[in-house]
């Protein structure tokens, strides 16, 4: 469709961007506000509130993408969360992005918001996050996922629909929905703006499904992501002058920006740091795990979870729940203990970390 728009001076890549970068903001704004976290869902301590709020999000994402999907707008069959995987890589990555999830006490998109609202912890955590993924992808690290690409059983492309049916998955997607958002006691707004974030979603396979598709310059069919932006986002800052930006990187700068701007309005900017040595390690070991775990397990909580989830692709289906079971293992290990990761200790004290 790109080429009836009439933009000769403009690529699709180029457009891309541009189009990422108005995504990004407005789901940095309603991220920053609502607290948008998977992590805050599974074991925060407005779980409840939260889970609701998650829920929203993916029915909207859902019965949005699924509905350009049957009318033919966007299509799926060739994008790579319809590709053959392994369940190895998608669980042990899952576990993996879990854990640290739990460490850095964020997902990937909330880390993103709390680092532009002026969260050093965050900035850190983003930082060791990318390299690693980075070097998952095509570094030191890609070995890992080769390996375990090819390591126990390995599935045909495989989609929630082909297993049971568009009806019934659709129904059932939406009756458990639709009683977490019942029981969560979610505020009418907030619920709102969990909808409109659900939204963005459909919006970023739309766009670059179909709006941006050009058959002469062809893009990437993707929605909201962290993981692949984030490395991309690195790769760009280090080299610029030869490499273009593309949809990922107008995402990441899109999100920061959008935040930003949200908290700056709601006067919530503030300088945080670590507590302390110990503090730093739990995060540096939680972002590396985090890093991994995104390669492997197709992406994070929102680009296999959210945006992935909205294909009803099978494999980032079995990526989010690997993520929150290695989410509450970790928890339920680190809060047992009192001590360790989940404590930083100051001195003769040891006190526990505050919720993001």
């Amino acid at each position: 469709m790109f080429e009836e728009l009439g933009f000769e001076s403009l690529s699709a890549a180029r457009a891309s961007l541009f189009f990422a970068i108005g995504l990004g903001i407005l789901f940095g704004i309603f991220s920053e506000r609502l607290k948008f976290c998977f992590r805050r869902a599974l074991i925060g301590e407005d779980r409840r509130q939260a889970a609701g709020l998650w829920a929203m999000a993916v029915l909207i994402a859902v019965l949005g993408t699924q509905y350009f999907v049957a009318i033919d707008v966007i299509s799926f069959d060739d994008h790579r969360f319809m590709s053959n995987f392994s369940l190895a890589q998608a669980v042990l990555g899952g576990l993996a992005f879990g854990a640290g999830m739990v460490l850095t006490r964020g997902c990937v998109g909330r880390l993103t918001v709390l680092a532009s609202t002026g969260n050093l912890r965050a900035v850190t955590a983003l930082l060791i996050f990318a390299i690693t993924a980075h070097a998952a992808l095509k570094g030191a690290f890609a070995p890992v996922r080769t390996t375990l690409s090819s390591v126990g059983p390995t599935f045909d492309a495989v989609s929630l629909v082909s297993v049971i049916g568009s009806e019934v998955s659709l129904l059932a997607i939406a009756a458990v929905s639709g009683v977490i958002i019942w029981k969560s006691g979610a505020s009418l707004i907030s619920l709102l703006g969990a909808a409109l974030i659900g939204a963005l979603v459909v919006i970023g396979w739309v766009g670059t499904g179909f709006v941006l598709y050009d058959d002469f310059d062809p893009i990437a069919f993707e929605s909201i992501a962290f993981t692949s932006p984030w490395t991309d986002s690195i790769f760009w800052t280090l080299a610029a002058t030869a490499v273009e930006a593309k949809f990922g990187v107008g995402l990441v700068a899109g999100v920061v920006s959008g935040a930003f701007l949200s908290a700056a309005l709601s006067r919530r900017l503030s300088w945080q740091s670590f507590d302390g040595p110990s503090h730093f390690g739990r995060v540096a070991l939680g972002a590396g795990l985090m890093g991994i775990g995104g390669v492997l397990a197709g992406g994070c909580t929102i680009g296999a979870g959210l945006s992935g989830f909205s294909s009803l692709s099978i494999f980032p289906i079995i990526s989010l729940f690997s993520i929150a079971i290695g989410a509450l293992v970790t928890h339920r290990m680190v809060d047992a203990k009192k001590t360790g990761l989940a404590y930083v200790q100051t001195g003769s004290k040891i006190h526990p970390q505050p919720a993001e």
